[in-house]
């Protein structure tokens, strides 16, 4: 089951007391406070990890807690310090506060942690107020309430390429056949529910990643079908691919399939068509498919957009994808601050 946003609740330890003692040794005539000080109570820390692909694990548990730092004890002791809890979240999440909306984190990298709940102090024992004038001192402070947040955690995959298209497009039948990648491929009308990561290799050694984004439809931007609920892990590509279902099977023309596509990225976020991206043309092998596909590729040769065409099914220009998509990520890889939003 794939979740990619969920709210828990965070809970940093409270701050051990302070105390109030004096000493009461044999030969110690004038005794004297040894009120220690209390532990610090325990943080709750974030950290992200590539093992991790999906948020389910946390819808079931919603609440975290640290341990409280204990209080402090006689002879000047300190309390032992509270245990950290630590939150294990898959890259590319961002961590956002539920009441302001503010980003309090957004984990990218891999072992990338960040402490989203600090513990409180511990409080003051009465041998810290000791003075010349004052000798028995009795005064001695609590230890302070840790952070308590609601958190929203929502996941955004991260992925060099993009697979962006309308239901039945075959995005999951072209990430299952250049990558390891086991989305669900059936032979009648159906759009994929979750999106799937796969890993393509090229070359001798050089791999990217691939998201297969679920199904648009027009009116996506506003809520309708499956598109905006998965549009945010769009963001994070550096590369799109518009696939276009060029068979006599697709409920629309190309042309206008395309431009309504560019427009709902657009509608929801319109740096989404800066990104660079190329027109892949679907299922050539079908019967007629010859003339739509002849129209999509005047329309992308007049705009001057790179458009291939591919049958996934019988791998014809899934080569020439792959090292097309391949060295255009090499090249975005080497002008990061060129190529990513």
């Amino acid at each position: 089951m794939f979740v990619d946003e969920t709210l828990i609740t965070v809970r940093a330890g409270k701050g051990g007391d302070g105390i109030c003692s004096f000493r009461r040794e044999m030969f110690v005539p004038r005794g004297g406070p040894d009120g220690g000080d209390g532990g610090h109570g325990g943080s709750v820390v974030l950290t992200a990890s590539h093992r991790l692909t999906t948020l389910l694990d946390l819808r079931y548990q919603r609440h975290y807690e640290a341990e409280d730092g204990r209080a402090g004890g006689g002879s000047n002791c300190t309390g032992r310090t509270g245990k950290d809890t630590i939150v294990t979240l898959p890259v590319g999440t961002v961590v956002y506060d539920d009441q302001t909306g503010e980003v309090l984190a957004d984990l990218v990298a891999d072992g990338e942690t960040t402490v989203i709940a600090r513990g409180g102090r511990g409080g003051r024992g009465n041998s810290n107020y000791a003075t010349s004038t004052n000798r028995v001192p009795t005064r001695f402070t609590h230890g302070t309430a840790g952070e308590e947040r609601t958190l929203r955690l929502e996941l955004k995959l991260l992925a060099d390429v993009g697979l962006v298209g309308f239901p039945n497009a075959g995005k999951s039948t072209l990430i299952s056949a250049i990558s390891s990648a086991t989305p669900k491929v059936a032979d009648y009308p159906f759009t994929t529910l979750t999106p799937h990561l796969g890993v393509v290799r090229w070359g001798s050694d050089r791999s990217f990643v691939v998201a297969d984004i679920p199904g648009l439809i027009e009116g996506a931007h506003d809520g309708k079908g499956l598109g905006f609920q998965f549009l945010r892990h769009i963001e994070r590509t550096a590369f799109l691919l518009h696939l276009i279902d060029v068979s006599e099977w697709a409920p629309d023309e190309p042309v206008a399939g395309f431009e309504v596509m560019r427009q709902e990225l657009a509608a929801y976020d319109e740096t989404l068509n800066d990104r660079p991206f190329a027109v892949v043309a679907t299922k050539i092998d079908i019967s007629g498919a010859c003339d739509r596909l002849k129209q999509l590729q005047t329309y992308c040769k007049r705009r001057k957009y790179t458009c291939l065409p591919i049958s996934s099914a019988t791998r014809e220009g899934l080569n020439d994808l792959v090292t097309f998509v391949g060295a255009q990520v090499d090249r975005m890889r080497k002008t990061p601050c060129e190529t990513r939003s």
